[in-house]
Order: C-alpha cells, then structure tokens, then sequence
C-alpha cells in the first residue's frame, strides 16, 4: 500500500561529530504548527536510524523536482559521506545542528529530537524545528510514487 502512496521526497543530514551523514526520506511529515514539529521515519537498522538515536540535531531538506540526481546519491547504498555527495552542489551548514543542507531545495529545517518512537522495522523521530534557514518562494517538488519520480505536468 505504501507504494501507491505519492511522498514529498527529503534529505535527512546529520553531523556526528566524525562526519556528516545523509539519507533519502520519503517518510517525513509536518506534525505541529504550535509548537513546530515534525515526524521523520528510517529504517531502523540504517546508520542514520542509529545515529538519529544518540544524536539531538539533525537537518531536514524538501527537494525541488530538479533534485532527482541528488536524492539517488543520498539513497545509494554504500554510499560515501554528505560531504562527497554534496560536492559541487551549493549548500550550507546550519547553525543549530552543524548538518550539511543543499542550498537550492525547497526549504530546509534544522531540528532538535524530542522524541523516538520504535515502530515495527522502523523508528518514528519526532523534532522540534528551531529553525527554517531557507524557504523558496515558488518551485516544484520531488515526489515519489510507485518507485518512481513522475513527471508533476498534467496530461
């Protein structure tokens, strides 16, 4: 059922303090206005999962549509550190969580956990958001549906 469901298409980073690590989210929602929080869903026995375990902040970027490219080096698997996937790609480095964050998405959010939740093969973290270093005024996002990244032109 998951699959016929269409997902805004994200980029979870996170500084460790050894390295900057990143992975491909579909699973990503807002939760609440008052305060700002948001829900992030991983594979549970994913490094990220595991570092988003110990670690209190994390970053958050929704994709514009011309981020495909992006989104597949950050979903690879044995993929290298944020660092190599984001060279000659204009980003930043946020101030609250020290994650890396591609500077042309959507927007981008930094946020601190407030709580985790195991849920079956999955861990549920809920943040709250401290701050929302960009948000683009107009564009289009990336989004999944069925495996793939459709085209968001009628017809």
């Amino acid at each position: 059922m998951a699959a016929a469901f269409a997902s805004g298409v994200t980029l979870v980073t996170v500084a460790d303090g050894r390295d900057d690590v990143g992975t491909t989210v579909t699973a990503f929602c807002p939760v609440s206005a008052d305060p700002p929080l948001v829900l992030v869903s991983l594979i549970a026995s994913s490094y990220p999962a595991e570092l988003l375990g110990r670690v209190e902040r994390f970053a958050v970027t929704v994709l514009a549509a011309g981020q495909r490219a992006l989104a597949g080096r950050f979903a690879a698997a044995g993929r290298p550190g944020a660092r190599l996937l984001l060279e000659g790609v204009p980003h930043l480095r946020g101030a609250h969580s020290g994650a890396l964050m591609p500077a042309e998405g959507l927007a981008a959010a930094e946020c601190e956990v407030t709580m985790r939740v195991p849920a079956g093969d999955h861990l549920l973290v809920i943040a709250r958001v401290l701050d929302v270093p960009y948000q683009a005024a107009s564009g289009q996002p990336l989004i999944r549906f069925r495996g793939r990244y459709p085209s968001l032109n009628p017809g």
